[in-house]
């Protein structure tokens, strides 16, 4: 080996981690994505600091969701409840209605009780994991990316953005359920003292941005050198997957009673269980589990129910497929249930599943629509 090799071998290895931490985060002092609750490099080596509540609240809402579809949702929570305190203020129906579409609506529940917790406890959120931890609705990963972005601590978080990084980087052969353990450790040894939090969300725009789950750009990338799925020519195989089991397919029949008015009739939920706490039209006893009656003599109530067509959603663990019926229907809402006049409907804390049934009866009822004015 000439002697510029050895000295360059030296340098790689006694830089080691710290040099891919160096690069990452150049790249992303130049090329870090524009978020409405992120703190730009820039604006951070001025001394601006990121809004721990800001970043909590973006971080539940990220959760198994992708970016494009959380800036809408963030944008109306921070403009309605602008702090912690405001959003332990407000009623929890304001808070499902506002989250309604988001999706994983347990992560609603636990968002308005860990902001009852920490509005209780002063309005602070605790800067370090294991505080953050013990709080409702944050696990592990998202105790990590609050420490490190909102309070810079040298904590180790790893998304799926994170664990493709890190598949590819090491070409971790392991399959990826098996392999957490593995990439988290690696993850650690490269976290760097100084920027701990710019370097968690440089690591997070590179799979974003860069390293992407297809057609990565990797002459684009900035740690490419050290890349050994690049150095094998095939980063694509990472990170491994075991074969994915089907979804189950669960079916059922849903209601959509119109009064002639244009209002829905609608029920809540049981706070505690799939889509708690959320808003539905009246549907047969389907769950992730069993099949619910297809058919229109499951009705909660007579009427000239006339099939209005068939709509699929797909859950976490499940498919579900709903025959969805529809009817005029006039006086009082039945016992649990109520009204929803026809420009209120859009409102309402209507998971996607329901908006699917409404929309398969009543073309645009969904729709954001201006109150009639009276004659």
């Amino acid at each position: 080996m000439a002697p510029q090799d050895q000295t360059r071998k030296a340098v790689k290895v006694a830089s080691g981690d710290s040099s891919i931490a160096a690069r990452l985060l150049a790249w992303y002092d130049a090329h870090h994505r524009d978020l409405p609750w992120r703190v730009t490099p820039d604006a951070f080596a001025r001394g601006t600091r990121p809004d721990p509540y800001r970043i909590w609240l973006s971080e539940v809402m990220l959760q198994q969701t992708t970016v494009e579809a959380v800036k809408a949702y963030f944008r109306t929570f921070t403009e309605k409840w602008p702090t912690v305190e405001a959003l332990a203020a407000a009623p929890a129906e304001d808070v499902m209605k506002a989250w309604a579409g988001l999706g994983y609506y347990s992560r609603a529940r636990n968002l308005k009780a860990c902001a009852d917790l920490v509005a209780r406890q002063g309005g602070r959120f605790p800067d370090a994991e294991a505080g953050l931890k013990a709080l409702p609705g944050i696990g592990a990963y998202t105790a990590a990316a609050i420490a490190a972005i909102a309070f810079d601590q040298p904590a180790a978080v790893v998304d799926g953005n994170v664990e493709r990084v890190i598949s590819r980087l090491y070409s971790i052969e392991t399959p990826l359920s098996e392999a957490k353990p593995e990439i988290r450790t690696l993850v650690e040894k490269l976290v760097p003292q100084a920027r701990p939090g710019d370097f968690a969300q440089a690591m997070m725009d590179l799979g974003a941005t860069i390293c992407t789950p297809r057609r990565p750009r990797c002459m684009l990338c900035p740690v490419r050198e050290d890349c050994s799925a690049i150095l094998a020519g095939d980063p694509e195989r990472f990170p491994v997957r075991l074969p994915k089991d089907d979804k189950p397919l669960r079916r059922g029949a849903a209601f959509v009673a119109e009064r002639d008015d244009g209002a829905i009739l609608l029920r809540k939920r049981p706070d505690k269980g799939l889509l708690g706490g959320m808003t539905e039209v009246p549907t047969t006893a389907w769950t992730a589990r069993v099949d619910g009656a297809t058919t229109e003599d499951a009705a909660p109530f007579p009427a000239d129910w006339r099939r209005a067509g068939r709509i699929g959603h797909v859950f976490t663990h499940f498919a579900l497929e709903l025959e969805v019926f529809h009817a005029h229907i006039e006086g009082d809402a039945p016992n649990g249930h109520f009204w929803s006049l026809a420009h209120e409907i859009s409102g309402e804390a209507l998971p996607t599943v329901m908006k699917k049934v409404i929309e398969a009866a009543i073309p645009g009822a969904t729709k954001k629509q201006r109150p009639q004015r009276p004659h």
